[in-house]
């Protein structure tokens, strides 16, 4: 089931991370980039999304709260029961709080800082890494962001020709 809450969703995504950098693990660097603001074009084409989003997931609580009405309404004849009042007041968790600028990118970040100093600290595999967190207080989409920071590693005169790169985007 997809997270309720928006701690349940910062732990599903340090868990999500947690087992892909699991799986590559990196030995030199690590570059964690987050989308920022996107370029005006790309952000029309966002907010007709996010509208959409939001709309369905409107209509999406109110048959809910139908479903719920009408349970209640078989649980008060059958058994003279209601439903638990917090299950009934459970709403849709708005997935447009993922958007650059707001409160849970925020979070995230500090969340993201937070488990990258637990990491470095405490799990031997992350000691000799370099990490770079790219979060969504610095313009452009991730994949750009770490495209550029490709770049400029390629043009520098220390760059070693058989570096492997992994690129790993959601």
């Amino acid at each position: 089931p997809a997270p309720g809450t928006e701690g349940e969703m910062m732990v599903e995504i340090l868990k999500y991370t947690e087992r892909i950098i699991s799986m590559i693990r990196p030995r030199k660097l690590l570059y964690l980039a987050i989308d920022g603001v996107a370029p005006r074009a790309k952000m029309n084409q966002q907010r007709s999304r996010r509208f959409r989003t939001a709309q369905e997931a409107r209509e999406k609580d109110e048959e809910a709260a139908k479903q719920m009405e009408e349970i209640e309404a078989e649980l008060n004849i059958a058994q003279g029961g209601m439903v638990d009042p917090e299950l009934r007041e459970k709403k849709t968790w708005d997935s447009n709080c993922i958007t650059p600028g707001t409160e849970f990118m925020a979070n995230l970040s500090t969340c993201l800082r937070y488990w990258i100093s637990e990491k470095l600290n405490n799990d031997p595999g992350w000691a000799k890494l370099k990490i770079i967190l790219s979060d969504a207080s610095v313009p452009g989409e991730g994949e750009h962001k770490i495209m550029d920071f490709v770049r400029a590693q390629r043009s520098s005169s220390q760059y070693d020709p058989n570096t492997k790169h992994v690129i790993y985007g959601l």
